[in-house]
């Protein structure tokens, strides 16, 4: 019999913080960007109403193969639940038995957002303070959390579905103890920032290119699908460079980019890979006047790194249960 380490939702918060998160999101592009990793196509299944399953598999060196199998569930924002959910399944890496089970929307949550820092890391001018994040579910708030980890951001406009009512922006201010406005649209926020996040599902574009600055960096992680869309073609077309998580995986998935493609505004070779960046490798912001978008349609590989730390600390720490399969 195999026994398999439980980690629920608290257990992998317990365990695994933003530093450590982003920490492992370099160590996945990194290893990315230098050929190390092993990334299987990604699957995404149509569901009703919007709805999406996935599943990734991947590996990194020393680990054993990690998958994911989940679900984007727009629906579930009006519900009071989490719009995505997943488990996250570890294997030995010498003899292939599962060793984990870990709950994959606290992963999901945390190493998306630290996947977004690491990108902007490399891609924002260095000095960038001001802040807009269309979006303020989970992943809003998460990136919120995120970009202050990495740039010293003096200001925060949050653009909210329901902006009379919502009330995330003042948690936020009183949490990091910076401001943290309620933008009445997401014109109103992106204008004058130098860092957008974009993190909703909308299959139709939220920010409009015409509203960037000269120096922002456009950050989309909900455009995960062929059929979304957060920003229009002109953010695309008025960047210096499109980047993304993994160049193959976006071509197919990345809806943005593959809507760009199909309209003649970009071509497939001009779409550059995070992973170089990060492993030092490549360029990344090489103008301070320049705009650039960052599409994260989400891979394997930040799953495989995350579930290595949290495995690892929820061993050290006791946390979890062991269960025989």
């Amino acid at each position: 019999m195999a026994e398999v380490l439980l980690l629920s939702a608290a257990d992998v918060r317990a365990v695994f913080d933003l530093p450590a998160a982003i920490a492992s999101q370099r160590a996945a592009f990194g290893a990315l960007g230098r050929g190390e990793a092993r990334l299987a196509p990604r699957l995404l299944l149509d569901g009703p109403d919007g709805d999406v399953a996935f599943c990734y598999v991947s590996r990194l060196p020393g680990t054993g193969a990690v998958a994911k199998f989940g679900s984007v569930h727009p629906g579930n924002a009006a519900r009071g639940l989490p719009t995505v959910a997943a488990l996250v399944a570890v294997q030995d890496p010498v003899d292939g038995r599962p060793v984990a089970i870990i709950e994959g929307e606290a992963v999901t949550t945390l190493r998306t957002a630290a996947a977004s820092a690491v990108a902007a890391d490399h891609l924002a001018v260095p000095d960038a303070s001001r802040l807009a994040v269309a979006g303020c579910g989970v992943q809003g708030r998460a990136h919120v959390r995120a970009m202050a980890a990495v740039r010293p951001i003096a200001r925060t406009a949050l653009a909210c579905r329901h902006p009379d009512t919502c009330t995330v922006a003042a948690e936020l201010a009183e949490e990091l103890g910076t401001p943290v406005e309620r933008a009445a649209s997401v014109r109103e926020a992106v204008e004058d920032a130098q860092i957008v996040v974009t993190a909703t599902t909308s299959a139709e574009p939220v920010v409009l290119g015409a509203w960037l600055d000269p120096g922002c960096t456009v950050l989309s992680v909900g455009s995960f699908a062929p059929d979304r869309a957060e920003v229009d073609d002109d953010v695309l077309t008025r960047s210096a460079a499109v980047v993304v998580d993994d160049v193959a995986t976006a071509l197919d998935h990345a809806g943005p980019v593959v809507a760009a493609i199909r309209a003649g505004h970009l071509s497939p070779e001009e779409v550059r890979p995070l992973g170089p960046v990060v492993a030092g490798l490549a360029p990344g912001r090489e103008d301070p006047a320049d705009i650039l978008f960052y599409n994260s349609v989400g891979i394997g590989v930040q799953d495989t790194a995350a579930a290595s730390v949290i495995v690892e600390r929820a061993r050290a720490a006791g946390a979890g249960r062991h269960v025989e399969l």
